[in-house]
């Protein structure tokens, strides 16, 4: 894995969303700069360039001189922060980026003779502010558009891309996307919800909220649950889950995630064969019922008491033996 610092670019005006405080908006029930910074945990060092806030991890904090100075001169601001080989540059309004464009940007990056490498989005544009960057070239680079100019502020970013050596990441439709307008925002927190995203959404929300590194096979769970309330009964289903949870957490305490992982799935296993048990024998008193209701229906075929009178009641009035 390619060691790396990454800088976040959360200083600009977001003129199109009224001059909200962008980094902020909640997508997911998460600020869009806490979903940025989860995408990129593995980074050596984090440099937020914009408005201190409270944020999911610790980062450094810096600004662009002068403030609202564009995103070259807020590059320049958070480069100043990093040592690492490779820097990885995003804005602060990606809500779909995941670990796996992080991965992919950084490989791509780290190929022989290449100085970088971006996203580009699904109508082939590139997206500098998607990218991994070698430090040294990086540094080289803004240093001469610098004195070329006289500073950074107001620069457009072609002006530092054009001059590097690239590699291209197609991530997929979702890497890139960004919020500039209300209808974006609009569109991911209706995004997140499609049913087949929502769980890992909500699931990944949870462990932020949470503060929980752990990953758990949700199928399982899933199942679990479903076992529960099937063959036990509906609420049994939520309390069970919770009963795995801290069982799993009393067999794993100090240990890692993997060993907390696979004490969810060992306590897991265990409750979901006691399930089965419970649901095994409410079939078989189910079937015993049936099984003595239909005896006495035959009593009834066989010649024997029917419609509910006493038998003999007409003979015991006429003496009849």
């Amino acid at each position: 894995m390619t060691a790396y610092d990454v800088i976040v670019l959360a200083g600009g005006a977001a003129k199109r969303l009224g001059g909200a405080d962008k980094p902020g908006v909640r997508v997911g029930g998460r600020a869009l700069l806490d979903r940025v910074l989860a995408a990129c945990d593995g980074a050596v060092r984090t440099v937020v360039v914009g408005d201190r806030r409270a944020t999911s991890r610790p980062v450094l904090w810096t600004r662009e001189v002068p403030q609202g100075g564009g995103p070259l001169a807020a590059l320049g601001a958070g480069l100043r922060l990093t040592s690492a080989d490779h820097v990885l540059v995003l804005s602060a309004d990606l809500p779909f980026l995941g670990p796996g464009t992080v991965d992919a940007l950084l490989a791509a990056a780290a190929q022989p003779g290449r100085e970088g490498a971006l996203c580009t989005d699904p109508d082939g544009r590139d997206q500098p502010l998607v990218a991994a960057y070698r430090a040294e070239p990086l540094r080289r680079e803004l240093a001469l558009i610098a004195t070329e100019h006289g500073n950074l502020a107001g620069l457009p970013l072609r002006l530092l891309t054009a001059e590097l050596d690239l590699a291209r990441v197609d991530a997929g439709p979702d890497a890139a996307f960004d919020c500039d307008t209300w209808d974006d925002i609009a569109a991911a927190r209706a995004r997140i919800r499609e049913h087949g995203a929502v769980l890992d959404e909500w699931i990944t929300s949870v462990k932020n909220e949470l503060g929980i590194d752990l990953d758990v096979d949700t199928g399982v769970l899933l199942d679990l649950a479903r076992d529960a309330a099937h063959g036990v009964a509906r609420p049994a289903a939520p309390l069970t889950t919770f009963l795995v949870g801290y069982a799993a957490a009393r067999a794993s305490a100090g240990a890692g995630p993997d060993e907390a992982a696979a004490a969810v799935a060992e306590a897991s296993r265990k409750a979901t064969a006691l399930a089965l048990r419970w649901e095994a024998e409410a079939a078989e008193a189910a079937e015993g019922a049936q099984s003595a209701k239909s005896e006495g229906r035959g009593g009834d075929a066989a010649g024997g008491p029917a419609g509910g009178a006493k038998p003999d009641t007409g003979r015991e009035g006429t003496g009849t033996p």
